[in-house]
């Protein structure tokens, strides 16, 4: 029988434990069991409980603290992460078997993690080892995402986890419920995007004030007009290319999660669920059968029997 799993992802502060702490609650009210492990190394708290947690087998502190390896912060945390990928039978034995193997994995908010480093990937192949259907889940502060280049750059991260991963994966904007009433209207256009007006609506804004200015920092004595005629033709075309590649094939779509709405927060979880296809193989669980039948019990008797008990 397969196993669920959802690989919480996204950059530092994008909400990766709240989203976990929810989603659990959501499911708790459901009468559905799931559980959370933490794979953040360096976490110092979260507000639901754990069924397993990284720290118990190494912590960015003490390898900071280790002489011998003299490790800053992001250089600690894959440090540690690597060292996890050489330990999954820790994980394994973590796990278990526990009902329903419905698993959130909370994972850090190192984004090499998910572009270049193979430690998540090696990840999901050791869960799929394990019958887990995995899907991944990537989140966006949608207070980041309020200008097309901020958009543009928060597609293309989820699009690397994507690649990377090879596997299905849902993207999130989170933290809506912080957004004012102006911000969510203003974001409801990065919810179903048409990349070609956005492109057409912010270029002259983006060039006249980060190209210019970076341009003549960097050229120097390379005559101005040319390299910007250049440097705008080369903008223009590859904004293009990727502006195609999104639009045309859908390949990142966000949707928003606000923690206060449970419609919403149902609508991600049926997206996932249907990307692993949850609940396809699940056993019918009959009702509990009643000790007797209501119709046929005498209330007289049994309220008798009551009192002189």
């Amino acid at each position: 029988m397969p196993r669920y799993a959802q690989l919480v992802m996204g950059p530092a502060g994008s909400g990766k434990s709240t989203y976990c702490s929810t989603m659990i609650q959501h499911l708790a009210n459901m009468n559905r069991s799931a559980h959370v492990v933490n794979l953040d190394p360096a976490a110092e708290h979260f507000d639901y409980p754990v069924l397993a947690d990284i720290r118990e087998l190494i912590q960015v502190d003490d390898v900071m603290e280790d002489p011998s390896l003299r490790f800053g912060p992001n250089g600690g945390l894959v440090f540690c992460m690597e060292y996890f990928a050489n330990n999954f039978d820790w994980l394994d034995e973590s796990l278990g078997h526990v009902e329903d193997d419905y698993i959130l994995f909370d994972c850090p908010g190192q984004i090499e993690l998910y572009t270049h480093l193979p430690v998540m990937k090696q990840l999901v192949e050791e869960l799929q080892q394990r019958e887990f259907r995995v899907c991944g889940v990537f989140l966006v502060d949608s207070q980041f995402m309020v200008e097309s280049f901020k958009f543009l750059s928060g597609v293309m991260a989820a699009l690397s986890a994507m690649v990377l991963l090879e596997i299905p994966q849902i993207s999130i904007m989170t933290k809506m419920d912080l957004l004012s009433p102006k911000a969510k209207k203003e974001i409801e256009k990065y919810l179903d995007p048409d990349m070609y007006s956005m492109m057409e609506d912010n270029v002259d804004h983006i060039r006249s004030k980060k190209f210019k200015n970076l341009t003549k920092a960097i050229c120097g004595l390379v005559s101005e007009g040319l390299h910007l005629i250049l440097r705008l033709i080369l903008d223009q075309n590859l904004k293009k290319c990727l502006c195609v590649q999104i639009d045309d094939y859908s390949m990142v779509r966000f949707l928003p999660f606000d923690r206060t709405d449970e419609e919403g927060i149902n609508i991600v979880l049926q997206n996932i669920d249907f990307s692993i296809q949850y609940g396809e193989d699940l056993e019918f669980k009959e009702p509990r059968e009643a000790d007797e039948d209501p119709d046929n019990l005498n209330y007289d008797e049994a309220f008798q029997d009551k009192v002189d008990s």
